[in-house]
């Protein structure tokens, strides 16, 4: 039985997604400073080009190699610029169940890139991978995350109760945790059969070793 997802790529009809690569850094450290990433995630603020580095080199290797997750640079097709990141955690091989999350570039929101990425993933994790459940979960305030579960099929399951620590600016320009509600949403194989049907057939994978 399968315990640790394979260096892959992914392709849409707009989008490469990829294993993170050094050349990542500076975008990424970018992205990852930006005002909405410190609201609603826990990654240090400011960020680093050297966490960024560590995160590349350290971080997602381990946890794929542990068969505890997968992170995908998110890139433009044509430009190869980096769109964003797709992170699968909390894998439980024998539920065949993950968790997956994303988080997209300031410059490049609006353009449905996170829902396009998303629903990709979840493609490939139900067929080539024969997941049977995805789990999401948004922030009760973020709404813009809960447009892109809603877009891709996923189920809002219920509220986990003051399980989320979102941030907010301080007067003095720092941040400040708050507590909020997180909303658990799922997505099963059944839950996306049809949906985006154009972008299934246009989806293709290939191991990342034989991926130009």
């Amino acid at each position: 039985m399968t315990s640790t997802f394979p260096d892959i790529s992914i392709s849409t009809e707009r989008l490469v997604l990829r294993p993170l690569d050094t050349d990542d850094v500076p975008a990424l450290a970018e992205m990852m400073n930006d005002e909405q990433v410190g609201a609603w995630t826990d990654v240090p603020q400011p960020f680093t080009e050297q966490a960024a580095r560590t995160w590349v080199t350290e971080r997602a290797p381990a946890e794929r190699a542990a068969g505890r997750g997968l992170d995908l640079a998110v890139t433009e097709f044509l430009t190869q610029r980096l769109v964003g990141v797709i992170q699968l955690a909390r894998t439980n091989w024998h539920v065949r169940s993950t968790e997956l999350s994303y988080i997209i570039a300031p410059w490049a929101r609006g353009e449905g890139y996170a829902s396009e990425a998303a629903l990709a993933t979840a493609q490939w994790l139900f067929g080539d991978q024969k997941l049977e459940r995805i789990e999401l979960r948004t922030a009760a305030d973020n709404t813009a995350s809960q447009q892109v579960a809603q877009k891709i099929g996923c189920i809002s399951e219920g509220v986990l109760r003051n399980a989320c620590i979102a941030r907010v600016r301080t007067e003095g320009g720092g941040w400040t945790d708050v507590r909020t509600d997180f909303i658990v949403w799922s997505l099963l194989p059944e839950d996306i059969e049809g949906a985006d049907g154009h972008l299934a057939d246009a989806n293709g994978f290939t191991h990342y070793s034989d991926w130009n």
